[in-house]
């Protein structure tokens, strides 16, 4: 390892501890995550752009803010959120209780392990995955499991943090977790020791079953991989 790269620091796999959950979900930073949820929805559509009506999975969906905003705009297309922990489901149907309207009838949560996911080959028009690569020891599973369910076409965004250099870390953290306090800092700090840069998620991708998608950085903050939908 060079003197200045960071050791990656591995986070559990599922962030199911009731203290990290209510973390994720308090008031806390709930401003700045918004905004940078909205982002990654307006990066979604941008990729679906054409294509009226579709399926659409998201990978880590944690308490299904991403679902929802996206159920919101996509009118016609049907969404499903998976996640490893129970918690964060069920407060995602709690969230989608709330949204109620026509939304709840689109829009469908589940407990599910990302690295073996029980949909049949070729599911998905749409297949995402937020803030979650991090959580991955192993994440060729989870990027074969994307290549594997979505259709021949179809669009793929993954986004997450970027682990910075070992000099530039603190600095980092400081400017990018200033919105949280408390244990929500603790978990983005954690997050992003635990995170990947730019060269070992390029790695990622040309040893995967992925084909057409390209790298991409948000800021300097965040890096990950899209292809846009083939429209009909």
């Amino acid at each position: 390892m060079s003197l200045f790269n960071l050791r990656r620091v591995p986070e559990p796999e599922v962030m199911d501890d009731a203290g990290e959950v209510e973390a994720y979900t308090s008031a806390t930073g709930q401003t700045f995550l918004h905004e940078l949820d909205n982002t990654f929805v307006e990066h979604a559509i941008g990729l679906v752009q054409g294509r009226e009506r579709g399926r659409a999975l998201d990978i880590g969906t944690g308490p299904g803010q991403i679902v929802l905003k996206l159920a919101r705009r996509l009118t016609r297309w049907k969404f499903v959120g998976v996640d490893r922990a129970p918690a964060m489901i069920a407060q995602a149907e709690e969230n989608l209780a709330a949204a109620g309207g026509e939304v709840a009838g689109r829009v469908e949560f589940q407990v599910a392990d990302a690295n073996r996911l029980d949909f049949p080959d070729q599911s998905f028009d749409l297949v995402l995955c937020n803030s979650v690569l991090h959580h991955f020891e192993e994440p060729r599973h989870l990027l074969s499991e994307m290549a594997r369910l979505a259709k021949p076409g179809a669009a793929i965004l993954l986004r997450d943090l970027r682990r910075p250099g070992r000099f530039a870390y603190a600095l980092h953290v400081r400017w990018h977790g200033r919105h949280y306090a408390g244990a929500m800092r603790q978990l983005f700090r954690d997050s992003v020791r635990s995170s990947y840069t730019v060269p070992e998620l390029q790695r990622m991708i040309e040893y995967s079953p992925l084909r057409g998608v390209r790298l991409f950085k948000h800021g300097s903050s965040h890096i990950g991989f899209e292809r846009p939908i083939a429209v009909q």
